[in-house]
């Protein structure tokens, strides 16, 4: 009977995972396409382009579009390094982390795929030209040298995991998680993409990747390290800031009892 009850259980686990990992690849997929299809589409187009602002401003949507549609299904992290971090808070199961990290990757590689077939429609499309890869070096938009990439990504990844641990906070307003997450990754992306072309996010790396060559493949593994170090120092700081507060609220209630 206890053999039987945990069977059950597994079933009733699967079950549950399926929907959350099909929003993730869905939610990615849309953050790649929306993002970096804005990149090699939209951001150069003659005379009307929306240039650097148009793209960083596109990224921020694709999350806070999510982030509506998905986030009450799988939490919305669209991001290896974001579950790491949730993870590393103590809000996320590590049994989940390898399917919700695969399902990310899926989702990022299908949305280049789209990406490719859509751009290559174009007859003087160069993917060699980056295709929105990171990067750092000569590959770097502004130049950038390794360490100020490194640096970046990992400052970049820690507030934006700030961001989304205190806006998702019990205590924080209700319903405004989504715009505050995606505003700060606009803002992530407004200070960033000169430096890297803006990662923090190893699935829509590894997805763009996968088709621009040019080096691209050979610097992936600071857009894994750097993202992953940022989040999981994010979260740190997160559970100091949230101690100090959780304390608090804990005095004010033995005083409210008194």
């Amino acid at each position: 009977m206890k053999k039987l009850n945990e069977v059950i259980i597994r079933i009733k686990e699967k079950n549950d995972l399926l929907p959350k990992t099909l929003a993730e690849c869905t939610g990615t997929f849309w953050l790649v396409l929306g993002g970096c299809g804005s990149a090699v589409l939209s951001a150069s187009f003659p005379d009307v382009g929306i240039g650097l602002l148009g793209v960083s401003l596109a990224f921020g949507l694709t999350v806070l579009t999510m982030a509506y549609a998905v986030g009450h299904i799988s939490g919305c992290h669209l991001n290896p390094a974001v579950s790491i971090g949730l993870w590393a808070e103590g809000r996320f199961p590590a049994k989940e982390l390898l399917p919700y990290i695969i399902s990310q990757l899926i989702g990022a590689a299908a949305a280049a795929g789209v990406l490719f077939l859509i751009a290559n429609g174009k007859p003087e499309f160069d993917v060699s030209a980056g295709f929105a890869a990171n990067g750092y070096g000569t590959h770097s938009p502004g130049g950038y040298s390794l360490f100020s990439a490194l640096l970046t990504e990992i400052v970049m990844t820690m507030m934006f995991m700030v961001v989304i641990l205190g806006a998702t906070d019990k205590r924080a307003p209700k319903g405004t998680a989504p715009l505050a997450i995606g505003l700060c990754l606009t803002l992530i992306h407004l200070i960033s993409i000169p430096v890297t072309n803006t990662s923090v996010n190893p699935a829509r790396s590894t997805g763009v990747a996968l088709f621009a060559g040019n080096g691209a493949m050979v610097q992936l593994w600071l857009f894994w390290f750097a993202p992953i170090a940022g989040a999981v120092l994010g979260a740190l700081c997160y559970r100091f800031i949230g101690k100090n507060d959780r304390t608090e609220d804990k005095k004010n209630d033995v005083n409210r009892e008194k």
